[in-house]
């Protein structure tokens, strides 16, 4: 993580956790309600301790035994606590108890609001290490509807006292920022970690909803996450809301293609069908249990320079309109995206890619910094029952189709690669040879040029929103 830079004069500028509290506490506006499952009252002590709480704080619970939990929120059908349903359902069973019992004709000038989190710290033989949900519903004035924000946290910390104490400035920093910074959403982010050692908490998802966040692209927040080095994935479906990676990823199948789609064309299309025909033909895979993920990678975001935020959510909206799940990622290399899935999954892996692709992951200087070199990374792909589905280029100086078959190697990989050949890692895909002239860095110039004809290289529906949208820079 990279969220504390040293000498960040604004960081260091920042209230500690005391003063946030107590500021807090000493609006008169802002009341509400603490409730926290499973590490104890640890955000609820810092507004008690600063004092001045009675005007801010409702009620603080901890429903800590399962079953009186239960008969408060309801049983949950999979038997899990730790969840975003449960989270839910104590924001909206507590909001409820707060405007049932307290008077809007009596308080016309209070900000309700519902703090909570479910949590489950690391384990007795510090095997699990822990993660967590937290939410704050909330509002700014007495009149507006609800806001919401809402996380899921991953602990790295190998004990439970650090854990809490970390889940305590976290929850100080979310409630603080959600009343003073919600109209800057991206700082508002950056200062979760205010006070917080940024390698001892992962975030891996958070949503912002609400009117105060009407303006608010969920998938930008997720880029943010990843761009600020809070964790090194992250996932949002076709709605553009961000997921929790384990939830979507866990014991699935998992088929992932990674492209700059600036935009997607119908060579993007046919690789995901075709690919996707492929693995449903592998052993066990069947389509109820499968996961299909677009993953784009901040270095590829970086190509041209910073990351330009509206070329990156021109590229989120064209896969979400086409119904695509998609993943940003701090994975340059292969092996570290494969190592990421299998951290939620034993099933069925696969990765699509272009010939260009894997003649890359065959040179062995990508491997410089792995300490077995080559063979570990390769072996940390080739895991679960990993194939490679492979798209062919096509040699215009020979016009020769290049796939698995006659691409060219060093001559010290030929043998290495013909391992995985031989048994079956590596799969063919079936091709349109018409596709194979085209390219998105040729197409998005077109765009950029309004040279006529780029209309046809997309899939149906995409020129027309690219068009209406004025998306990659089209006038």
């Amino acid at each position: 993580m990279n969220i504390i830079l040293p000498g960040d004069k604004d960081y260091e500028s920042r209230p500690s956790v005391q003063r946030k509290s107590l500021r807090i506490n000493l609006n008169e506006n802002i009341y509400g309600t603490f409730v926290e499952i499973g590490a104890g009252q640890e955000v609820a002590r810092h507004f008690y301790r600063v004092g001045a709480a009675s005007g801010t704080i409702a009620k603080s619970m901890s429903a800590y035994d399962k079953s009186f939990s239960d008969s408060i929120y309801g049983k949950e059908d999979d038997s899990r606590y730790v969840t975003q349903t449960r989270l839910d359902k104590m924001l909206s069973h507590e909001m409820n108890l707060l405007e049932k019992r307290i008077s809007r004709e009596k308080y016309p000038d209070k900000f309700f609001f519902v703090y909570a989190n479910t949590v489950a710290t690391i384990d007795f033989v510090k095997k699990f290490k822990g993660h967590g949900w937290m939410g704050i519903r909330f509002q700014t004035d007495p009149n507006d509807e609800y806001s919401e924000i809402k996380l899921h946290l991953r602990f790295h910390q190998n004990e439970a006292k650090l854990q809490q104490e970390s889940l305590g400035i976290m929850g100080v920093n979310l409630i603080y920022g959600a009343f003073y910074k919600h109209n800057e959403p991206l700082k508002l982010m950056k200062y979760l970690y205010d006070h917080i050692d940024d390698q001892s908490i992962e975030i891996d998802t958070i949503n912002f909803s609400g009117p105060l966040f009407k303006d608010v692209d969920n998938r930008l927040i997720s880029l943010e996450l990843v761009r600020l080095g809070m964790t090194d994935a992250v996932v949002f479906d076709e709605t553009g809301t961000n997921v929790l990676p384990a939830q979507v990823l866990y014991k699935k199948n998992i088929l992932t293609l990674r492209g700059s789609y600036r935009p997607i064309t119908k060579v993007n299309e046919e690789m995901f069908k075709k690919s996707l025909e492929a693995f449903l033909e592998e052993k066990g895979v069947k389509e109820e249990n499968t996961i299909v993920l677009h993953e784009i990678t901040l270095s590829n975001l970086r190509s041209t320079g910073d990351i330009d935020d509206s070329d990156y959510l021109d590229r989120a909206k064209l896969l979400c309109s086409l119904g695509h799940m998609v993943m940003i990622s701090n994975f340059s290399e292969y092996y570290k995206l494969v190592k990421y899935l299998t951290m939620y999954t034993k099933k069925q892996l696969g990765l699509t890619m272009g010939v260009t692709n894997l003649i890359e992951i065959f040179d062995e200087k990508y491997y410089d910094g792995v300490k077995g070199g080559i063979l570990e990374a390769f072996g940390n792909i080739f895991k679960n029952n990993m194939k490679i589905y492979l798209y062919p280029v096509l040699d215009k100086k020979e016009d020769t189709v290049i796939d698995s078959t006659n691409l060219k190697l060093e001559d010290n990989m030929k043998e290495f690669y013909k391992y995985f050949k031989v048994n079956d890692k590596i799969r063919d895909l079936e091709f349109n040879k018409d596709y194979l002239n085209i390219f998105s860095k040729d197409v998005l110039k077109q765009i950029k040029n309004s040279t006529p004809g780029w209309e046809d290289k997309l899939p149906d529906g995409v020129s027309e929103m690219i068009i209406k949208k004025k998306m990659f820079g089209y006038k």
